[in-house]
């Protein structure tokens, strides 16, 4: 079985009603993103940081997966599919995708401030300040933000490189280092990338523009490979 690595961002989630940090005033829900999603923004006021996070979670309860996310599960029944997520939401889960690598982390999860590898699922929509690991550290939001290493970039690289399909949904191919993953494909293997909008770079020969959303285009990609 071919494998089929999805890599996918904002634009399929906004589908479902989240909204994107890269808005045109340059501010997310109203902050400036590096007040929100930086440690020095934590540094400076952990409460604002904690109630904005436990605002998307609670707004995430809200959202459903779309079409775009339910066409991915639907490409498992003839491809070994693996999703590589910018997004920290958990669509791709709710939808039924079963391998999945979140590059930014997750918004239902947590993370000590004393030690990054003790993680923990979070009941509810709400961490609060007090809300502490095992170790006595307060817990974080288990997100990787600006200045911050990516620690799955390495796990999503031997991915790119061992597909034999890769798909591009719902991003602009600006985000790095997410961005420069398309760039470990071998010269052979097709790329399809996904997007209402016009790419910002000269396109190789091994890639097919679906100009479409992430729900339409993901049906246009499954009917392509299909023939």
């Amino acid at each position: 079985m071919k494998k089929l690595v999805v890599l996918s961002g904002a634009g399929i989630s906004a589908e479902s009603g989240i909204k994107t940090f890269r808005e045109s005033n340059g501010l997310w829900e109203n902050h400036e993103v590096t007040d929100v999603a930086s440690p020095e923004g934590w540094e400076r006021d952990p409460h604002l940081v904690l109630d904005f996070y436990n605002q998307r979670r609670k707004q995430l309860l809200e959202c459903e997966p779309n079409a775009g996310h339910k066409g991915i599960v639907e490409l498992e029944k003839n491809f070994d599919v693996h999703v590589i997520t910018q997004n920290v939401d958990n669509l791709h889960e709710r939808a039924g995708s079963s391998k999945i690598l979140h590059l930014h982390g997750e918004l239902t999860k947590v993370e000590s401030t004393k030690d990054k590898n003790l993680v923990y699922d979070l009941d509810g929509w709400e961490l609060k300040w007090g809300d502490k690991c095992e170790k006595g550290a307060q817990l974080r939001p288990h997100i990787v933000w600006f200045g911050e290493a990516v620690p799955a970039i390495e796990p999503a690289i031997e991915l790119t490189r061992a597909a034999d399909i890769l798909v591009v949904v719902g991003t602009s191919l600006n985000v790095y280092p997410a961005a420069g993953l398309i760039n470990y494909v071998s010269k052979r293997t097709p790329i399809y990338l996904i997007d209402p909008g016009q790419p910002l770079y000269t396109p190789a020969p091994n890639i097919t523009f679906i100009n479409e959303k992430a729900s339409t285009g993901v049906q246009k990609l499954i009917n392509l490979l299909s023939q």
